[in-house]
């Protein structure tokens, strides 16, 4: 009986969306960017790094997910792992990267999420729960079709 009832209980943890653990990295302008200042709007948060050639493929698909929705229903905030400050502010301004990008290290990612491999994505829901994790890249049609399944 109590077997079962771990059962069920672990099930039902799997089935409901987790809540996020409040997080905070400084972007590349100084400006806190918290989950929470994001109510109402679908989140992605992008760990990536400069030397990463999948994620460099990625970018361009984010930079447009993100233009096409920031004013509306979805922000995408770009953290860059094992590189340096001054590799990521050439690489925002080469790509035209318009989302806010900040530049930290494995343990500040864990603020959100376990992170093996890069380009590792992570999607809250306008609530700010968790719905989504991606290792591995992502396309702007793949996010806009989760979310429009979502709604």
């Amino acid at each position: 009986m109590r077997g079962r009832l771990f059962v069920a209980v672990l099930s039902l943890c799997l089935v409901l969306p987790a809540m996020a653990q409040p997080f905070a990295f400084t972007d590349l302008k100084g400006k806190a960017q918290r989950l929470s200042d994001y109510k109402g709007k679908w989140v992605l948060v992008n760990f990536w790094a400069t030397w990463c050639p999948p994620c460099l493929e990625e970018i361009p698909d984010l930079v447009d997910l993100h233009e096409s929705h920031k004013r509306k229903d979805l922000v995408v905030i770009g953290v860059a792992l094992d590189s340096t400050e001054k590799s990521v502010r050439e690489f925002v301004a080469r790509f035209a990267i318009g989302y806010p990008v900040a530049v930290s290290d494995y343990d500040q990612a864990a603020q959100v999420g376990e992170v093996n491999v890069l380009p590792t994505s992570y999607l809250f829901n306008p609530k700010g729960e968790l719905v989504s994790y991606q290792e591995g890249t992502l396309t702007r049609g793949s996010v806009e079709s989760y979310i429009k399944s979502r709604q």
